[in-house]
């Protein structure tokens, strides 16, 4: 007969076992749930091969993409792709956005996308709609951010100020492309005082940030910041990583490098930040330059 502490010394070990294991599904389902996502910006490659872009989306574990809206391209291969896509696991988010849209009155860029995604979204199926917005406003590629950088920075707030009004209308999430320095920019104005990228990662579901560097120890340490602050705040950071050619240098892009290299680094930059619940997966730009990387 077993006796009553040698019980305990069982239960407690099944207790450890039990647990541990729950630990472990419970972290492969939360890896499994993070982002896998591109950009196409290429919009009529879903007209023109929109099986081949699915199969390659597919091959890649892709799970989200952010496809530039072309309001030239009917609404049916919207809605024949986004079907396609959603039955393969894949969210489709609208992509939009332009330096250009921190200008006076560039605003109105942003509406005619809302107001298009409304119309949209309220004549699709479940299956065939957008399932969020993902902007590409870059503000320092405006002339602005060099002769009046501080209107410049408060325009961009007043734009995703709006574009949050704009999602929330319609209960999908707003997702952003942000560099990775804006955590060096100050502002202070009609939103208060406090750094940029804290501000953009407190008014957005999820933010993008393009890491575009070629290894991992680079990539860890330029987001670390915005990956610890989306930890106070509890929002999402996805990494964000270039296969395109740069003229920028070589250390700006994995083009050069061959996708079992980008792969390889992009599993270290995985591993470190594991354990952070704000750390969101990645995203690759772009499809087109995805397709031809080396092996």
């Amino acid at each position: 007969m077993v006796s009553r502490s040698l019980s305990k010394v069982i239960i407690a070990f099944i207790v450890t076992i039990v647990s541990t294991l729950g630990l472990t599904i419970g972290k492969v389902e939360a890896t499994a749930m993070q982002d896998r996502a591109t950009w196409l910006w290429d919009t009529t490659k879903i007209v023109e091969d929109e099986s081949g872009v699915l199969l390659f989306l597919e091959s890649k574990d892709v799970n989200k993409v952010y496809l530039q809206i072309n309001t030239d391209i009917a609404n049916d291969n919207y809605k024949s792709f986004i079907d396609k896509a959603t039955a393969k696991g894949i969210k489709v988010y609208a992509l939009d956005g332009a330096a250009s849209w921190v200008s006076e009155d560039g605003y109105k860029m942003q509406d005619q996308l809302f107001e298009w995604l409304n119309t949209y979204n309220e004549s699709a199926l479940t299956t065939e709609q957008f399932s969020g917005v993902h902007l590409d406003v870059e503000p320092y590629l405006n002339s602005g951010w060099s002769s009046n950088q501080v209107n410049t920075i408060e325009s961009y707030q007043a734009l995703l100020t709006k574009a949050k009004e704009g999602a929330n209308q319609l209960q999908i999430p707003l997702e952003v492309d942000m560099p990775f320095w804006f955590d060096e920019i100050a502002y202070s104005n009609q939103y208060g005082n406090g750094i940029l990228a804290e501000w953009v990662i407190d008014q957005v579901d999820s933010v993008s940030i393009m890491a575009y560097r070629d290894a991992a120890k680079n990539i860890i340490k330029i987001v670390e910041n915005e990956i610890e602050y989306a930890q106070k705040v509890n929002k999402s950071i996805v990494i964000g990583v270039e296969t395109g050619a740069s003229n920028e240098g070589k250390t700006i892009t994995f083009y050069d490098n061959g996708e079992a290299y980008m792969n390889k680094q992009l599993a270290t930059v995985h591993r470190h930040y594991a354990n952070k619940t704000s750390f969101n997966g990645f995203a690759i730009h772009h499809v087109d330059s995805w397709m031809i990387m080396r092996p």
